[in-house]
């Protein structure tokens, strides 16, 4: 953790204020070295007051991604966010991620961008990003999985974004099965995994994530107000972008611990409560194969199980899957 995150860290510990003598002596820095990180933070937009009776005190932050405060308010995981990049426009995060994969960097890596200007959803779909109005990350992960396991990693996506919305703002969100999260029958959230493997072992996963956060109705194109949301929209106010990113982390770096310790089925539990394709109609498009079927509900790897109108049980993994009326 570097100097200003830990500054930042114990001004979150301490809202009534803290000393720079405290400081210093915590950072094993000196108290005229505090004073000039101060000045830095209060440039890239934090409100930090100084008084000599309590100290130094966070009164308010920018509505920005600052990789130093996110691992503040972040504190030790286990992987998921040991390390954490902030851009400010990329292409699409995932392409950041796969570079830092391909160059040997550990698993645990989360990339953010303010905006992409190449954001992509699952079937070569663009994901529109607008400048800080929402979250678009991705998650370098090494698991220990053979690769018809890895839907595991976008089941957890799911549950772990659906719990910090919970937490963070208060409102529950629907999983359509593979990668969506919806509110009020809208999207709001979805999740793009990309993979590097052998046949039998997975070398590399890249998590690709998109919430929107703060657009406001008119700030979606006209063709996708019937069909998309915001967390903004849902509460009725602002959303702090910081606050719900490292919620989100948190919870993925709990659900990612427990599918390396063997306990899939209880992440799949919580999913298939949570799913509103289970126990529905649903059309197949995977490939150039179309079929129609019941979702009955998830196997032990995380795929669809699908009855077909011929009474087959089909695995799905991938492609389309369109809710029937």
């Amino acid at each position: 953790m570097t100097t200003d995150a830990k500054i930042l860290a114990a001004l979150r510990a301490h809202p009534e204020g803290v000393s720079g003598a405290q400081l210093a002596e915590q950072l094993a820095i000196s108290r005229a070295a505090i004073w000039a990180r101060m000045d830095e933070l209060r440039k890239v937009g934090y409100d930090i007051e100084a008084s000599p009776h309590f100290g130094y005190k966070l009164v308010s932050s920018p509505d920005a991604l600052h990789a130093d405060d996110l691992l503040a308010r972040l504190g030790k995981t286990r992987v998921v966010g040991r390390d954490i990049q902030v851009f400010e426009q990329t292409t699409s995060t995932n392409d950041v991620a796969e570079k830092l994969a391909r160059d040997g960097v550990r698993e645990g890596v989360v990339v953010f961008a303010e905006s992409q200007t190449k954001g992509r959803g699952r079937l070569g779909r663009v994901w529109m990003s607008p400048t800080r109005k929402g979250l678009w990350f991705s998650v370098l992960l090494r698991p220990n999985l053979r690769p018809q396991e890895t839907t595991q990693l976008t089941v957890i996506s799911a549950t772990a974004l659906r719990r910090a919305i919970k937490t963070v703002v208060g409102i529950t969100a629907d999983i359509k099965w593979p990668n969506d999260l919806l509110i009020g029958g809208k999207k709001v959230a979805g999740i793009l995994t990309e993979m590097s493997a052998e046949v039998d072992r997975v070398r590399h996963i890249i998590l690709g994530i998109g919430l929107d956060v703060n657009q406001e109705t008119n700030e979606f194109a006209p063709d996708l107000r019937k069909i998309a949301t915001s967390l903004r929209i849902e509460a009725g106010e602002p959303v702090c972008r910081a606050e719900i990113a490292t919620e989100i982390l948190r919870e993925l770096d709990l659900d990612y611990a427990r599918i390396l310790a063997g306990k899939f089925s209880e992440v799949a539990d919580e999913w298939e409560a949570a799913c509103i394709t289970i126990g529905k109609n649903v059309a197949v498009h995977t490939g150039d194969r179309k079929f129609r079927g019941h979702a009955e509900s998830l196997d032990d790897d995380g795929a669809l199980l699908v009855r077909t109108e011929h009474g087959l049980l089909e695995r799905v993994i991938g492609g389309d899957v369109t809710l029937e009326k």
